[in-house]
């Protein structure tokens, strides 16, 4: 095992359970290799996930993306940062991407195409994703999520058309007056 690999996999060991040792063991695999982007990935998910800086994750996450844009593991962290964040725009855009690169988990990605959609009020659209995300999952590892999504998504929409339905009530109502 290469020294780098045995500090990552500490930092990956230690995290989110003692930050300190996390930080000591990424600054030593970085100073092994500062072109590592798992070892970027984690120091993106600590400022994400612990700090909550997000735009220093962002640099992060596009460094490690620039040294290896196959770096699989990047993806969902980048987009839950971009989510977070509000940068829908951007999210959507890198789902797209990341849904091309073989190898990546794409029921994964695709969940958190739903959350985008969910964000952005666009129930309909995260019904027909969430379809299609049944039609491809291969194990039960995701059934759970899926499921509880959709109880989320159907009680934002319920929701949403009762409001709709008080205020066009409330402009007849208006009218008869």
């Amino acid at each position: 095992m290469r020294t780098i690999d045995k500090y990552l996999f500490q930092a990956m060991d230690n995290y989110p359970y003692w930050l300190e040792g996390t930080i000591e063991s990424l600054d030593y695999a970085l100073s092994y290799n500062d072109k590592n982007p798992m070892t970027l990935c984690l120091y993106g998910r600590i400022q994400t996930e612990q700090l909550h800086d997000y735009e220093e994750a962002k640099r992060y996450f596009q460094e490690a993306l620039a040294i290896d844009i196959q770096a699989v593991a990047v993806y969902p962290f980048y987009i839950d940062t971009l989510l977070l964040n509000e940068d829908y725009e951007e999210a959507d855009k890198l789902i797209a991407f990341a849904l091309t690169i073989k190898g990546i988990n794409k029921v994964e990605i695709m969940l958190k195409k739903v959350l985008l959609l969910e964000k952005q009020v666009a129930f309909k659209k995260a019904f027909k994703d969430l379809k299609e995300i049944k039609l491809i999952v291969t194990n039960n590892e995701h059934n759970y999520q899926i499921e509880e999504i959709e109880k989320r998504l159907k009680a934002k929409k319920e929701l949403v058309n009762s409001k709709k339905n008080k205020k066009t009530t409330g402009k007849k109502n208006k009218g008869k007056e």
